[in-house]
């Protein structure tokens, strides 16, 4: 079968007792850094050499098949350098592929920087979504982050530390400089930190610098009824800002349920 085996995400203690027990037992280890795998099991004091295999961004798609076959004969253990497998980490391909194969799937649960994110955040846990990491390139950013203006439910990103500034800023725009936002900064570790504000308060705190693996958890957009002259302004903000018109109402009616069609006349109108 295929194993996905937790990791820490940065304190050595929340290694479990069962994930020690598949280790001092494993014949084969896909790792996405073989190093780190081999230095998490030396401190474990691990004495079981198991066959070691690559499994990252750049071979997933070339390995998944071949390795799923051979899950089908023994058992495969499969890990990130932090966390879980498959959850902004290889293992995606591959659990696919052994799914289709008929190959048992199955996981050891540990640490998550996304639960823990969410749980200590202070926002909405009922309900959430996680969105990953955002685009590099900032209009890509913008443009994803607009997307998700009207997104009712806690959503938690991964980003850099360097673009952390940028991303915040970009949430204000796209949210609202009312929306709540929570930053966990080196969760389970020694500087670990939560910041906790408006984008506004904390792209002055990130533009300083900051250092680590982020997490970020935003807080979902209220419910509102959204009368056509609320739309407009919504619409006219995201012209403001770079938007074209005719995507702004189109990305605006999709949120309110408004004539995409009757906010650009609209739009057109209030510019006479």
């Amino acid at each position: 079968m295929i194993i996905l085996a937790a990791t820490p995400i940065g304190n050595l203690g929340d290694v479990s007792r069962r994930l020690v027990e598949v280790l001092e037992n494993a014949e084969v280890v896909v790792a996405e850094d073989t190093r780190t795998t081999q230095r998490l099991m030396q401190a474990l004091q691990i004495s079981n050499r198991p066959r070691l295999i690559a499994l990252h961004d750049h071979n997933e798609k070339q390995k998944a098949a071949e390795l799923a076959m051979l899950a089908a004969e023994t058992d495969v253990v499969v890990m990130s350098d932090a966390g879980m497998p498959a959850i902004s980490d290889p293992g995606y391909g591959l659990v696919a592929e052994a799914v289709a194969q008929g190959v048992t799937v199955t996981a050891i649960p540990g640490p998550s920087a996304v639960l823990m994110a969410l749980s200590i955040s202070g926002l909405p846990t009922d309900r959430f979504t996680f969105e990953g990491f955002l685009p590099r390139k900032p209009g890509e950013r913008r443009s994803t982050l607009r997307a998700l203006a009207a997104e009712p439910r806690t959503m938690i990103f991964f980003e850099s530390p360097a673009r952390l500034a940028s991303s915040l800023a970009d949430m204000g725009t796209a949210f609202g400089e009312d929306r709540r936002i929570a930053v966990c900064r080196e969760l389970t570790k020694f500087y670990e930190e939560v910041r906790r504000g408006t984008a506004a308060e904390l792209v002055d705190w990130a533009s300083a610098g900051v250092k680590g693996e982020i997490v970020v958890v935003v807080e979902g957009a209220p419910h509102r009824e959204s009368s056509a002259q609320d739309a407009l302004a919504q619409v006219q903000r995201l012209v403001a800002s770079g938007v074209r018109l005719k995507e702004a109402c189109a990305e605006v009616a999709a949120a309110t349920g408004l004539s995409s069609r009757d906010l650009y006349q609209a739009a057109l109108a209030a510019r006479s």
